[in-house]
């Protein structure tokens, strides 16, 4: 999730342990180290590939977070104003901060290694849109009042209301998404469209309007559905892609990665001379947050690119189709697609 998410929930959860013993202190530890596992984007792990893959794996990581919440409670421990709780209470909110940051992550659809270095798999239940109001509105508005409120029995009222009232719309994410799977799966099926890869995740800021990426061996098609929309509303576009260039790179190391971290949602496309692989997962045809030059054309001949990250936003004065689609199944998304699919 967004940075401004993470902090405010790590200042709810820090004050649901801390807050009877910490006040508003317990506000600055749930943003500090709310905000400390997103700090990995800091270190240079190799590439513009390696940077993207090993984003949210050891510092999202449970076991890693397990282990050194004891070392935080210590360090605290050693200043004046954190003597009034004990090392377990430290423990456990520090862990619990840390722990809760990961898990929301992993509602995202970009991949968070919750089990590093045990497992480098990439959860990711892709229920709710790195950036979601609904969800981060609540948690605002609860820290802002614990500001102002002086009774902690209220205060902590307040908050356990907003960490409740955000959970149920995780919960209300996920109700969504099974349903908008079904209903697409179904729409799928009437076509006699068979698949490798299958994934479905929520439009920008909302959980109405989903799009979805179904992966074959001659490209993928691109399909949006809202919650309200019946089976024969559902939008779908196939787009080709030339993977098969990628088998004459020789199983590039920085190719791999991006296979298996993207779970085969990947497209190539060739532009111009380049060589282009794009997750599909994040943005919409044509406007790809995460793509790179795995390749280059140079004398007829196909050689290994320098890894380039490419990127185009999809344009903010078009979001409003997209908050229209979620009402009006005539509107026809793919007419936003950029000229080249391929950046």
């Amino acid at each position: 999730m967004d940075s401004l998410t993470q902090v405010v929930l790590g200042s709810a959860v820090a004050y649901s342990i801390l807050g009877n013993k910490l006040g508003r202190k317990s506000l600055l530890v749930g943003a500090a180290f709310g905000t400390l596992p997103d700090l990995d984007v800091l270190i240079n792990f190799g590439g513009n590939v390696e940077n993207f893959v090993q984003h949210r794996s050891f510092s999202h990581s449970i076991l890693v977070q397990l282990l050194i919440s004891p070392l935080f409670a210590w360090l605290l421990l050693k200043m004046n104003w954190a003597k009034g709780v004990s090392l377990t209470r430290w423990c456990i909110a520090i862990f619990l901060i840390l722990s809760t940051h990961a898990l929301l992550d992993s509602f995202t659809v970009y991949g968070t290694q919750l089990l590093w270095p045990l497992s480098t798999y990439p959860f990711g239940i892709s229920s709710i849109f790195i950036i979601d109001p609904t969800y981060t509105l609540p948690l605002i508005v609860s820290c802002i009042g614990l500001c102002f409120v002086r009774a902690k029995s209220q205060a902590q009222r307040i908050n356990t209301c907003a960490l409740i009232i955000s959970s149920l719309y995780l919960t209300w994410g996920l109700a969504a998404k099974w349903h908008i799977s079904e209903k697409i799966h179904q729409a799928l099926n009437n076509q006699n469209i068979t698949f490798k890869h299958f994934e479905s995740m929520p439009t920008p800021f909302n959980t109405m309007l989903w799009r979805a990426v179904a992966v074959t061996d001659q490209g993928h098609y691109e399909i949006y559905a809202s919650v309200f929309d019946d089976v024969t509303n559902v939008d779908m576009q196939f787009y080709p892609s030339e993977n098969a260039l990628l088998e004459k790179l020789g199983g590039a190391k920085q190719i791999t990665l991006l296979q298996n971290f993207t779970k085969g949602l990947y497209g190539v496309y060739q532009q111009d001379e380049k060589v282009i692989m794009s997750d599909l997962r994040m943005g919409q045809e044509g406007y790809y947050v995460f793509s790179f030059v795995v390749a280059e054309f140079k004398n007829k001949q196909l050689i290994a690119g320098q890894y380039q990250q490419l990127s185009n936003r999809f344009p903010r004065d078009k979001l409003g189709l997209i908050f229209a689609r979620i009402t009006d199944p005539n509107i026809d998304l793919s007419n936003t697609v950029a000229a080249s699919p391929s950046r």
